[in-house]
């Protein structure tokens, strides 16, 4: 029961114990715990206040019961009919999530399940819990009661993944009174737009009407109703994503939070902006595990220190972690502030023997990575690489085991290449590519070579066995080269033979190193990260791609042979979308002839037709109303008949500018929408942590 309980409540045993044990304690300790939230905080924050309220009638059945002591036998009593009534919770908690799609927060309490029935029936419930009619009714969602009647046991809940028809939404609780009236008005303000409306055009008007809402907090329902319809910039037509299902949010951490000894490089700071996160109801946080760092000077001597007491610190802090094995090096590509190469030993050994990494045409190395050559080649101090990569693998999951075991590890991506996605490097900066060059083959180490050898034999031709001649350089247009142009030699007998291999080899790399990932971490969500090439991708050839490592022609599907490699495996295919790159830079995309949302579209439905979970990463930091936009819709499908939407959301990335009051307004309204919250259709001041 009790592990069924876990499952239901999403925590860990010791964690349950503790706040059972809550009724038990003595007063001294909740008020302690009050003055800590304060001092952390710098001021008495209402939120975090009302939360330790929540929690102290949750702690006390028959209110005040642990203000006097009792003798043993009664607070074992006491103890056992506790978790009683909190396994009916968790079970009860468990069935609306599931079958009624009910947004309860993990450790909600019976409040919060009265509360979110209230609202349902079209009622206000503030966050004191006074409940009254509200004036002007939405509509109720359809679907009445039936979904959450849908029997509770486990087994049941085990069906998680079917998706319900009837939605609703449902809120942690804790809201303003202003947003808690916009929820039953949405009819009022929110026209229907089409998925294209928005212009890149209108974000100086957004950042004019900022505060526009602070005079609101506490007018009469009636006042907010006439002020909201003159409020709201006058091309902005908006999505209403209340009631879509809840897309997890998780914000990536900065790169360097982990140095190079393995320690917390501001631990300070971080809590602050990770309490921030928390308050606006942030999911958990994504972080890169760096094999440099780790792993860094000898071989099979890990040092996991700084990553533990991080993980420790997420968890105090109820959040939940992704984690990214990142075999790959740090700087030198877009966005990277610091530096974390490969492993010393690993640099040595590339000294003697360069062939370990990928090599252009020209015989440039690139050591971001490790050639999947390699991957079956005993030359890494006697392993090969898959077995390295193994190695580490198997050490986070022994020495961190607690994390993934009660849950705070929610998923583990799997690095596959540079920047830990799935691609060739194939279009590196310090070789001197730009945007929107197409690239070149990266397969010319001796390893890859003798693969491609290989593969010419035992075609019969042995002429086959060497790359392409005339691709052009890093930043050819494909018209300018024999390969890539239209009727150009990738479409003939040959081009076919090498495209076909040389993709082959990137999905074989991903293949086996995520069946052994799939051996350490077990029943742990495992993910593989794509990228989203996108330039050239109206063109017949797909140049940027094929360089890449996808074979994706105009007259070929290049991703569902990937998408059905990470089925195999039960692998979440993360995808890295740059959409809102779109709106900062349009002219650049008509020029390279590029479409995002085509390469989205491809890659999310080759997904859904394996039947492949989908979480998705944005590819450049955006603070604005009309980028965050963007990010919505590639996230939730709103004419989508099937109700399809991601398993997460992880943004790109924790900046101090995310943390500046605007900035943080927008994100949090941002997050209410992937949520499935029914957000004012302006700013309400926000008081930060």
């Amino acid at each position: 029961m009790a592990t069924d309980m876990q499952k239901l409540l999403g925590t860990s045993e010791e964690d349950d114990d503790e706040e059972m044990d809550m009724d038990v304690k003595e007063e001294d300790d909740g008020d302690r715990r009050n003055r800590d939230t304060r001092a952390a905080s710098g001021s008495s924050n209402d939120e975090f206040m009302f939360q330790q309220s929540m929690q102290d009638q949750v702690g006390t059945p028959g209110g005040g019961g642990s203000r006097r002591s009792r003798p043993l036998e009664e607070k074992e009593r006491t103890k056992l009919r506790e978790r009683h009534r909190r396994a009916i919770t968790a079970r009860i908690l468990g069935g609306l999530r599931r079958h009624g799609n009910y947004n309860l927060r993990v450790r909600a309490d019976i409040n919060d399940v009265i509360a979110a029935l209230a609202r349902e029936a079209g009622w206000v419930v503030l966050p004191d819990g006074t409940t009254f009619p509200a004036k002007s009714q939405g509509t109720k969602p359809t679907g009445g009661s039936s979904a959450v009647a849908a029997g509770s046991s486990a087994s049941h809940i085990a069906s998680q993944q079917t998706s319900t028809p009837a939605l609703r939404v449902v809120s942690s609780g804790r809201r303003s009174p202003v947003e808690l009236s916009a929820c039953r008005m949405k009819g009022v303000f929110t026209p229907a737009p089409s998925p294209y409306d928005i212009f890149p055009t209108q974000s100086p008007e957004l950042v004019g009407s900022v505060n526009k809402a602070e005079g609101l907090v506490g007018c009469s329902v009636d006042v907010i109703n006439s002020k909201q319809i003159l409020e709201i910039p006058p091309n902005l037509t908006e999505q209403d994503f209340s009631g879509t299902p809840y897309v997890p949010v998780y914000v990536m951490l900065p790169l360097g939070v982990i140095n190079m000894k393995c320690e917390m490089a501001d631990r300070d700071g971080l809590v602050k902006h990770l309490r921030i996160l928390k308050s606006i109801h942030v999911d958990g946080v994504k972080v890169d595990c760096w094999w440099g760092i780790v792993e860094g000077h000898s071989p099979q001597e890990y040092n996991w220190t700084g990553y533990r007491q991080l993980f420790q610190m997420v968890r105090d802090l109820n959040l939940k972690i992704q984690v990214l094995m990142s075999f790959h090096e740090c700087g030198g590509n877009v966005g990277d502030d610091v530096c974390i190469p490969l492993p010393h030993w690993v640099a040595e050994i590339g000294r003697t023997n360069p062939d370990i990494y990928f090599t252009d045409r020209e015989g440039r190395r690139n050591p971001e990575c490790l050639s999947w050559g390699i991957d079956k080649e005993r030359i890494l101090r006697g392993r090969t690489a898959l077995e390295v990569y193994f190695d580490y693998m198997r050490s986070f999951r022994i020495e961190l085991a607690e994390f993934l075991e009660d849950g705070v590890i929610s998923m583990v991506e799997i690095g596959l290449g540079p920047c830990g996605e799935l691609r060739y490097p194939s279009c590196p900066i310090k070789h001197g590519w730009r945007y929107p060059g197409v690239g070149e083959f990266q397969c010319y180490d001796k390893y890859l070579s003798k693969s491609l050898r290989k593969a010419a034999e035992s075609r019969g031709h042995l002429f086959w066995a060497r790359g392409p001649d005339n691709t052009g350089s890093y930043n050819s247009q494909p018209q300018g080269t024999g390969f890539f142009c239209d009727g150009g030699d990738y479409d003939g007998l040959y081009g076919r033979f090498f495209l076909t291999w040389y993709s082959q080899v990137l999905i074989d790399h991903a293949d086996q190193i995520l069946s052994l990932a799939k051996l350490v971490f077990d029943s742990s969500c495992i993910a593989a990260k794509l990228p989203d090439v996108h330039w050239w991708y109206r063109t017949a050839s797909h140049a940027a791609e094929l360089t890449a490592g996808f074979y994706n022609p105009s007259n070929r599907d290049g991703y569902a042979a990937i998408t059905s490699t990470l089925k195999k495996h039960g692998a979440t295919l993360s995808f890295v979308s740059g959409e809102v790159q779109v709106l900062n830079r349009p002219d650049d995309f008509s020029g390279a002839l590029g479409e995002p949302e085509a390469v989205a579209w491809q890659v999310l439905n080759a997904a859904w037709d394996s039947d492949t979970p989908v979480a998705r990463e944005n590819s450049l930091p955006c603070h604005d109303r009309v980028g965050y936009n963007k990010m919505l819709e590639s996230v939730k499908f709103r004419n989508d008949p099937d109700r399809r939407h991601l398993s997460s959301f992880a943004y790109s990335r924790l900046v101090p500018a995310l943390m500046e009051g605007h900035n943080i307004v927008e994100f949090e309204r941002f997050v209410k929408k992937l949520h499935g919250e029914a957000v004012m259709n302006h700013h309400h001041h926000h008081q930060q942590v």
